[in-house]
Formats: structure tokens, C-alpha cells, sequence
């Protein structure tokens, strides 16, 4: 068996609280004088920029004149000035516009007139006549029949200078659409004795009536 060994001696350093209570009062009063010392010895006019005079502007260097090579910067020629004569403007004279010609206003066509047909009366005046005999009577519709249909129409017609229907339409109608085209149907189919002027025939208007009514 081995023989013991004896145990080395720790030794352990302490402080007493007063002694690091005291050393740190102190080193907050160091750093409160440093601060207070910093602060009243600092250049207030370190950041102020300097005044200049009123009146006195600072020198500028003049900048070098540009080479004169003869020719332009990307080599190529600069063109030869223009005279003065050139670039005034000229006044070019010009032939003055012919004066319009006021056009004369066209005639108003007379209204058409034509010699009398052999055998056709002309009428007594400016407003056309059916001749007699030469009016059929229209047809009554079969379904204005059934539905008791009546009325009058009024047909307006327009002749020309031989006495034939050129338009034909309903002036005032009757109230049924049946009446109404069997007459248009019927006038169409008559004949008119003309207008006329100076003992010439001319075409013409007048309005007939129409009448449907059941016996």
C-alpha cells in the first residue's frame, strides 16, 4: 500500500465589501470630473463656417480656350457662312387669283305640259276630273263585310297631263284596312279628264271619296 499523501493547502483571497463599495464611489466621481472637464473645454466655433466679405466674390480660374484644329470635332468640315443677303427673307410675287364669276341661277323648269290626246277632254280648270263611265266601283271586301265595316275615304290622287293616275294614296282613311286598300285598288284603275292651262293640259291633284256602306 501507498502512503498518503498530505492534501495542499487553498488558499482564498477575499475582499471586504467596504473595500469595493469604496472603490466604486470612487471611479463614478473620476468619470463625472473627466465629463464635466470635457464639456467646458470644447470649441463651440468648430463647425462654424467662415464669413465672406459682402461685395467680394471668390476668384474663379479661367478654363483653358479649346484647341483650334481647323476642323470640326468628328472631323468633318464646318460649313462655309451663309451671307447676310441670304438669310433675309425675299418676297416672291405671285399672280394675284382670278375673281370668281358668280354662276347665274338655273332657270325653274316650267311645269310639263303636252297637247291633248285625241279624244280626251281637258277640264274646265286647274283641278282634274274622273271621267264618267270610266270609274269602276271598288269591291267590298268580303271580311269588312262579315265584320260589318262602313266608312268613307278620302283618296287622293295625282293625274298627269294625259289624264292616267301617277300616284294614288289614302287621305284620310276609314277606319278598316280592308276599306281602305279596295279603294286605293279601285281609283287606280280610273281615268281623269286633265288640268289644264292656257288650253294645255298639265298634271294635276285632286281628292275623291269613297264610300262604303251596306245595303
Amino acid at each position: 500500500m501507498s502512503a498518503p499523501q498530505p492534501h495542499e493547502p487553498h488558499f482564498t483571497f477575499r475582499l471586504p465589501r467596504t473595500a469595493l463599495r469604496n472603490a466604486a464611489i470612487a471611479f463614478g466621481v473620476g468619470l463625472l470630473l473627466f465629463l464635466i472637464v470635457w464639456w467646458a473645454g470644447r470649441d463651440d466655433g468648430f463647425y462654424t463656417a467662415q464669413p465672406t466679405l459682402p461685395g467680394k466674390a471668390a476668384p474663379l480660374e479661367a478654363l483653358p480656350e479649346p484647341l483650334s484644329t481647323g476642323d470640326g470635332a468628328s472631323g468633318m468640315e464646318e460649313p462655309a457662312p451663309r451671307a447676310a443677303s441670304d438669310e433675309r427673307p425675299q418676297l416672291v410675287e405671285e399672280k394675284p387669283m382670278p375673281t370668281p364669276v358668280p354662276e347665274a341661277a338655273a332657270p325653274t323648269p316650267p311645269e310639263p305640259t303636252a297637247p291633248a290626246a285625241p279624244g280626251v277632254t281637258l277640264a274646265p280648270g286647274d283641278v282634274p276630273v274622273p271621267i264618267p263611265g270610266q270609274t269602276p266601283a271598288p269591291e267590298y271586301p268580303p271580311a269588312a263585310m262579315r265584320s260589318g265595316d262602313q266608312g268613307t275615304v278620302l283618296v287622293r290622287v295625282e293625274v298627269g297631263a294625259d289624264g292616267v293616275p301617277t300616284s294614288v294614296e289614302v287621305a284620310q282613311r276609314s277606319g278598316s284596312r280592308d276599306l281602305d286598300r279596295a279603294a286605293v285598288n279601285a281609283v287606280r284603275q280610273w281615268r281623269f279628264q286633265p288640268a289644264q292651262r292656257d288650253g294645255q293640259a298639265v298634271a294635276g291633284a285632286v281628292t275623291v271619296p269613297i264610300d262604303f256602306k251596306m245595303r
